[in-house]
């Protein structure tokens, strides 16, 4: 064994050793799908002041909103601003999302002014000189006020006191220098003036949340700040400051989304997808070493390595991770196989062309020739995480950073690691004695039949694509017939979820909500026999409603999950998303016509409008929800399609360069699909084990997830061959090009390792 092997060795043992010190000494950060706790996305508008709702004037909202959610006490909040108008607020362990969005969502600015007259009853009825408001106080009457002196913006701080010699509490209230001005004049005259007059109205969201009486004397004023007393508890000295600090936003927000998620659900999520990973890394593992034998188990060991690996990379980039982002993470062990299939059915072809050479050589030669098929193909997917995280939002903008971590993670697992321990172990003596043991010493017997057969699939050509046409249509039949049971995210509207003492059946559910009103809310139950509602955008009465309802009979009814998203906001997010897939489609186009030519591009693209479209079509036959979720599903089916895809188009690629004068175009594809049949099954049932794993034991939140996936699996393996390859032969024999001169020449790897 070469000393330069050796060293790769010591050097992957280091990674190794150095992820697991990383993973073993930081805690990762979990999504709110996963911890539990309240996210909310707020929208900011223009203000009537006339400041604009761009992203300068929302960071200022942001930082505003920083103080109110730090006044809540919640550990470890997230605020940042998503485009230049959204703001993303997440509440770890906070399950109060009505309390949080009256703390942090109030819409209007503060402002300050004087009270004209008090002790009304109603705001309706009474005339008021123009300019004058009728507020509500929180002395329980109705205030007259003059027209504002004071934005909020002109108080720079406010904070809970005790004042010296005193039982209760106070809030102090400090001012900017303008501020300091209006409020001299302001309290000035009330000073001067007589009954409620004296008082001064601090208005918030149409209502008066403090109106404090003037003390100073005729002739004086306050200057600077100002304490406002009324024996407070400090309660609600606190909640006053807040409400006073937090309220000189720049700009009115919007609540546009609310999603509440309770911490045993996400707990539930963890131990299901941690179980269907390991259950499904446990079986692809087994089907590995039954296929290719020694080099096999060398490569379920460097594919048990690419967890700690993917683990420590996000928690070294600190990114959250989430209940898509796990499936993502599950999903990318299948590029790890699908690198590792490609290498030793290369090395195979190696040893039966020149066995004296021995299996090393074979090897290395493999992991030369399969590197373009390699780095192509999770190119491709790299295309989609990256649209998925630039595009996509929330939990779905998680899955595509740790889909593109798996991705990456995948490759050094695949092209490193098991490089160096199947380099070692087949320059094994025993092992190089006994070639079939190793698992590349021949070609298998997949391979062996079908060179005997030679099967002319291409012959039938006109036949695969007329199926594949057929097929789509009985997709778009669907999509016409049903509709797309559009989710929450993409329609607008309120899901919830209930937890019941006394187990409920779901039709005797559906009938107490629909007596409560609600006829056309969906009703179903979930894994943990938990009752799921999905209506129509609701005030929390009418949910609070139908949780009585179900708790009239399941004994009682706890909410664990409640998501609220607007109709204008569902309506973005289904524009998005109509977005994302043009620029999925295009990019990958323009990334296959650069790589190959423009006719490999466009039957790619073809074959992969066809994989999603009948995936689409499948959940419209079946009503399944079409949401966020879906939606990273069938991102992730342009990538496995196109993966695939490319895999025969790279062997198509390789025998037109070597190809002899008066050799068909169409005689090379169909060889080239042929070669690579056991690689496409081999890949594709290897990766159905761990889909397969995630559809039994991920839960609802991941079933339809992997579902999609599955189906898009095995439509994605047969179109690789039976649609993109006829495809492709077509536009070739319609428009065609020449041939490739660049030739790529194998060079053979020397005692180190190293090509010469």
């Amino acid at each position: 064994m070469s000393r330069g092997a050796w060293i790769r060795f010591v050097l992957v043992l280091g990674l190794l050793v150095g992820c697991a010190v990383l993973a073993l000494n930081k805690e990762p950060r979990l999504g709110l799908d996963l911890s539990g706790g309240t996210s909310i996305t707020l929208e900011t508008k223009d203000s009537p002041s006339g400041v604009e709702a761009n992203a300068e004037n929302t960071d200022r909202a942001v930082e505003v909103l920083r103080g109110r959610v730090d006044a809540l006490g919640v550990s470890e909040p997230t605020l940042v601003r998503s485009g230049d108008n959204r703001i993303l607020v997440e509440l770890p362990d906070v399950q109060d999302s009505e309390q949080a969005v009256n703390t942090i969502g109030r819409t209007a600015q503060l402002t300050v002014h004087p009270v004209v007259q008090g002790g009304l009853t109603s705001t309706e009825g009474k005339p008021s000189k123009k300019g004058n408001l009728l507020v509500p106080s929180e002395q329980g009457d109705v205030l007259e006020v003059g027209p504002q002196v004071m934005e909020g913006n002109d108080i720079t701080g406010a904070e809970a006191v005790q004042p010296q010699n005193s039982t209760g509490w106070a809030v102090a209230v400090d001012f900017s220098g303008t501020g300091s001005d209006a409020f001299e004049k302001l309290s000035a005259d009330a000073a001067c003036a007589t009954g409620d007059q004296r008082r001064i109205a601090i208005v918030l969201d149409g209502k008066v949340i403090s109106s404090p009486e003037v003390q100073v004397a005729c002739g004086s004023s306050i200057i600077g700040s100002t304490q406002i007393t009324g024996n407070f508890s400090v309660a609600e000295a606190r909640e006053l400051a807040i409400l006073i600090e937090g309220g000189a936003l720049p700009l009115p927000v919007d609540v546009i989304s609310v999603s509440e998620v309770g911490p045993t659900l996400g707990d539930a999520a963890i131990d299901a997808s941690w179980k269907a990973g390991i259950l499904g890394l446990v079986l692809t593992g087994l089907f590995i070493i039954f296929v290719y034998r020694f080099v096999g188990f060398l490569a379920t060991i460097a594919l048990a390595s690419y967890a700690l690996l993917a683990y420590a990379m996000l928690i070294g980039l600190g990114s959250t991770l989430t209940l898509p982002g796990l499936a993502g993470f599950v999903l990318a062990i299948g590029m790890a196989i699908d690198a590792n299939v490609l290498v030793f059915e290369r090395a195979r072809e190696e040893y039966q062309a020149n066995p004296s050479a021995g299996l090393r050589r074979a090897l290395m030669i493999g992991f030369n020739k399969a590197w373009t098929a390699i780095i192509d193909s999770n190119v491709t997917t790299l295309l989609a995480a990256g649209l998925l995280f630039f595009l996509g939002s929330g939990p779905i903008k998680g899955f595509g950073v740790t889909l593109s971590i798996g991705v990456v993670a995948s490759m050094i697992s695949a092209l490193i690691i098991a490089r160096v321990l199947t380099e070692l172990g087949v320059s094994n003596k025993w092992i190089s004695r006994h070639p079939k043991v190793s698992g590349i010493g021949d070609i298998g017997r997949v391979r062996t039949w079908l060179e005997r057969k030679n099967p002319q699939l291409m012959v039938k050509r006109a036949l695969w694509l007329a199926i594949s046409g057929v097929v789509t249509l009985v997709a778009l039949a669907g999509i016409v017939v049903n509709g797309l049971n559009l989710g929450v995210e993409f329609s607008g509207g309120r899901v919830m979820e209930f937890s019941t003492t006394q187990p409920v059946d779901v039709d005797e559910a559906r009938d107490a909500v629909g007596e409560a009103g609600f006829e056309t809310a969906t009703v179903q139950q979930s894994d943990q026999a938990n009752i799921t509602v999905r209506t129509g955008e609701i005030s929390n009465e009418e949910a609070e409603t139908i949780r009585q309802a179900l708790a009239d009979v399941g004994g009682e009814a706890e909410e664990v999950r409640d998501e609220k998203i607007s109709a204008s906001f569902g309506q973005e997010l289904r524009e998005k998303a109509m977005i994302a897939f043009g620029i999925a489609f295009a990019a990958q186009l323009i990334y296959l016509a650069i790589r190959f030519k423009w006719t490999f591009g466009v039957s790619a693209v073809v074959a992969m409008a066809h994989d999603v479209l009948i995936v689409v079509g499948l959940f419209a036959w079946l009503q399944k929800p079409i949401d966020g979720i879906f939606l990273a599903a069938a991102m992730t089916i342009i990538g496995l399609s196109v993966n695939d895809t490319v895999v025969v188009f790279d062997r198509i690629r390789e025998r037109w360069r070597g190809s002899k004068p008066g050799e068909l175009f169409t005689d090379m594809a169909n060889k080239a699909a042929v070669e690579t049949l056991p690689r496409t099954v081999n890949t594709g049932l290897g990766t159905m084990f761990i889909l397969a794993a995630l559809a039994i034991l991920g839960g609802d939140s991941l079933r339809d997830f992997a579902i999609a996936l599955l189906v898009g699996l095995v439509v994605g393996t047969y179109s690789s061959v039976f649609t993109a390859t006829p495809l492709v032969t077509y536009l070739q024999q319609r428009w065609p090009m020449s041939k490739e001169t660049k030739v790529k020449v194998e060079r053979a790897p020397d005692d180190s390792g190293a090509v010469v």
